[in-house]
Order: structure tokens, then C-alpha cells, then sequence
């Protein structure tokens, strides 16, 4: 099969850029499967198994595809008209007044559901950018992962967690002052910032912290961090919102809305097994589980049938800050 996959990007991301991994991956694993792979990237955009073609926003993205390209894997943004048959994968949530295109596929059961839809792929890691975690070094902190800039990700939670239990805490993805969201400075020095972090840095901050603290207040569709950190061998403390329920077993974390349940279990922390962790991902979460899933709505809409019978929307519009309690 000829795939062409466009996100308005660089590709392939250093560090912060969650859709633009999982574009990247899916086209590996797409060539590894023996299909051929071509990205409609932009500019300085690099790849050792796939063609590049160049985006020019002043042009059409229909004119860009070649004549020869069998489907087209778009990012969450629909392009119309496309004389391809194509998909839409939909990594975030859409406005509540919003209808979103026919062929979208939502990333967890729970998006898809809330939209009306019973099209997901659950988004998979490339384990080899990971290397081979170890399960045997002492464990010296909690961590954050997420762009701590943004309210709903509650970086402000993940501290107050950490303090409570007394627990370093690495925050990935922000800085200790902040004056995007108004002013906000964190004095705390066992909270340490590590900004928009990457690669081997990011992998040895994940295998060596006891868990990740993720207590987002909406509903996340499907938080790459999760999986991430799961299969560096960190149990995750959560809210149970969005996809977390669907993705957190209690085997390899908890969730609640209220702190001091969640307090009490991370100082339960030893009860979670790091290596059950890991390998909880490598056997449920990999790019090839994902791409053998597109694989099949692909062959839907190659055949003339759309994903959805009517623009998935959303249902019931949710609250702007989820609860969050004592």
C-alpha cells in the first residue's frame, strides 16, 4: 500500500510533540510492514525510510499528493476537497460546538464514545527509542510529564502531591516561572524543572522516578505520558478522566479526584511491580498494535465507506476544570 501521512510539522520532534511522534512511528512501522511511506511535512523535515514532500501552505493539500498514493492519513485537521480516501486521526479534543469529519478515528474508547462515535486506535510507543529499561536502580523521584503551562494538566496538583508525600518531583515539560498563564513561580527546591525535554535525558528521568503523577482536569484522550512512563516502570497516580480508566489497570496505577486517596496510595508505591509495568505497554501498547489498527479503517474507506454514519460532535459539554477535592 502507497500511504501518504501530512502533518504540518517537522518531523521527526526532539522533545515536546506527542501527535508528531506518533506520525513519525506509524510511518516507520507502515515501511517495516512493507508498505511504502511518504510524508507531507514541513520544511527540514527528515526520514531514512520515507519520501518528503515538502508542504507549502499556499497550495492545496489535495494538489500536493501524488497521483500514485492509495490513502492519506491526516492529523486531526480535515482537509476538503481530497480525491483520495483518507482518514482523519483526531489526538485532542474538538470544540463542543464542532462537528468533526466523517472519517475521524478517536484515540481511546472513551473520546470516541463522548463524541458519539465507536471509531478509536489507541496510540502505541517505538519501543527502540525507549532503550531496554532497568528495573533494579533505587528510584529517587516523582515525576510530571506534560506542558505544565496549560491549567488542565494541573502541574499545580502534581506539586501538592509531592509535597505531601514527601517525594522529589521532576516536572517535564515547564519551568519553575511561568508568566504565559499570569505570574506563577514554584519555590519549592525538591520540585525540580527540566523543561521541553527529550531523548536519552528524558528516557533516564522516566526509568528512575517511582511513578508519575498525572492529575489532569478534563477529559484526556489519550495521554502519550502514560504509556511512556509505564513502560519506563512507573506506576501512574491519576484522575480518573478521559481515557484514564480505560488505560490504567489497577495493576499499574491509581486514580482518583481526591488528594488524599491518592496521597495514600503513592505512599503505597511499593505495592506496584516496575517490570509489570513495562511490560503491561510492550504487550498492549506498541506502534505495530496501532498501525495494524489504522490498517483496517483504511481498508474501510479505500472500499467507499465512511468511519462514522454522521459527523461525530460532541454530546454533552463538559465542565472547563473537572473536579478536583480534599
Amino acid at each position: 500500500m502507497n500511504i501518504l501521512i501530512f502533518h504540518n510539522s517537522v518531523l521527526p520532534v526532539s522533545k515536546y510533540g506527542g501527535t508528531e511522534r506518533i506520525i513519525y512511528w506509524l510511518g516507520k512501522q507502515y515501511t517495516q510492514m512493507g508498505h511504502r511511506v511518504t510524508f507531507l511535512a514541513q520544511a527540514n523535515s527528515q526520514s531514512d525510510f520515507a519520501d518528503i514532500i515538502v508542504y507549502n501552505p499556499a497550495l492545496s493539500v489535495d494538489s500536493q499528493v501524488p497521483d500514485d498514493i492509495d490513502i492519506v492519513h491526516l492529523d486531526h485537521t480535515p482537509v476538503h476537497p481530497l480525491r483520495k480516501p483518507y482518514i482523519v486521526m483526531m489526538q485532542g479534543n474538538p470544540s463542543f460546538d464542532l462537528d468533526c469529519d466523517l472519517n475521524t478515528i478517536f484515540v481511546s474508547k472513551n473520546q470516541a464514545t463522548r463524541y458519539g462515535s465507536e471509531a478509536f486506535v489507541h496510540n502505541g510507543l517505538y519501543l527502540p527509542d525507549y532503550g531496554k529499561p532497568t528495573f533494579t536502580q533505587k528510584r529517587t523521584h516523582l515525576h510530571f510529564l506534560a506542558k505544565a503551562a496549560w491549567r488542565l494538566k494541573n502541574v499545580k496538583g502534581a506539586i501538592e502531591l509531592a509535597r505531601k508525600t514527601n517525594n522529589k518531583l521532576a516536572v517535564l515539560g515547564g519551568s519553575r516561572l511561568n508568566l504565559k498563564m499570569g505570574f506563577r513561580f514554584t519555590p519549592y527546591p525538591s520540585i525540580k524543572f527540566y523543561g521541553m525535554v527529550g531523548g536519552e535525558e528524558k528516557n533516564q528521568l522516566l526509568n528512575n522516578s517511582k511513578g508519575l503523577l498525572f492529575p489532569v482536569l478534563w477529559h484526556e484522550p489519550f495521554g502519550i505520558a502514560l504509556i511512556e512512563s509505564l513502560y519506563m516502570g512507573t506506576p501512574v497516580f491519576g484522575t480518573p478522566y478521559g481515557s484514564l480508566p480505560e488505560l490504567i489497570t489497577p495493576e499499574v496505577g491509581f486514580l482518583s479526584n481526591r488528594k488524599s486517596e491518592l496521597v495514600a496510595n503513592i505512599n503505597d508505591i511499593e505495592r506496584f511491580d516496575n517490570k509489570k509495568c513495562s511490560e503491561y505497554v510492550a504487550d498492549n501498547f506498541t506502534i505495530k498494535h496501532t498501525a495494524e489498527a489504522y490498517l483496517k479503517y483504511y481498508e474501510v474507506v479505500m472500499n467507499g465507506k465512511t468511519i462514522n454514519q454522521k459527523p461525530p460532535r460532541e454530546i454533552e459539554k463538559p465542565d472547563k476544570f473537572l473536579y478536583w477535592g480534599e
